[in-house]
Formats: C-alpha cells, structure tokens, sequence
C-alpha cells in the first residue's frame, strides 16, 4: 500500500544562530540552552537544534528540529492574504 501525507499547516522558524531569541519566544518552556548547544524537549526526547534547522511547530503544539533538506522536500510556504 501506498500512503499521501495530508496537506497541514504548520508554523516554523529557521535558526540562523542569530535569532536565538525569537527560537526562545517561539518554543518558550519547551528549549534550553547549554553552552553553545540549543535543545528542544520534544516527544521523542531532548534534540539539538542546529544552525540553518528550522523549529517547527506541530499540529499538537509539539515542537521539533528539522534539517533543512527535509524541510525544503516536505513543507512549501503558505501564503497568506497578509502577506
């Protein structure tokens, strides 16, 4: 059998290592930061978040890193009437 992923938006952020502050304001309680190292607590455990990963936040309000290939292969911008 064959299986579509069903079209869902989610929101996203990609971590520049510059932004820190809007990946904390955008994740909250769910990052920590050691040293130089950025984490997420995710469902799955604790991942690190790397320079050009996005954040994403999913349909559950779960938060995770992607890598940014994935990203690109899965996910295409919506755009919105305000944008």
């Amino acid at each position: 059998m064959k299986y579509r992923k069903k079209p869902v938006e989610v929101e996203a952020i990609q971590y520049t290592g510059k932004n820190l502050p809007e990946i904390i304001n955008f994740v909250g309680r769910n990052l920590r930061v050691r040293g130089n190292l950025v984490v997420i607590f995710t469902l799955e455990g604790e991942m690190i978040v790397s320079e050009l990963d996005y954040v994403i936040k999913g349909v559950n309000g779960e938060f995770y890193p992607c890598k940014p290939d994935i990203f690109e292969k899965t996910y295409e911008r919506v755009i919105d009437e305000a944008d």
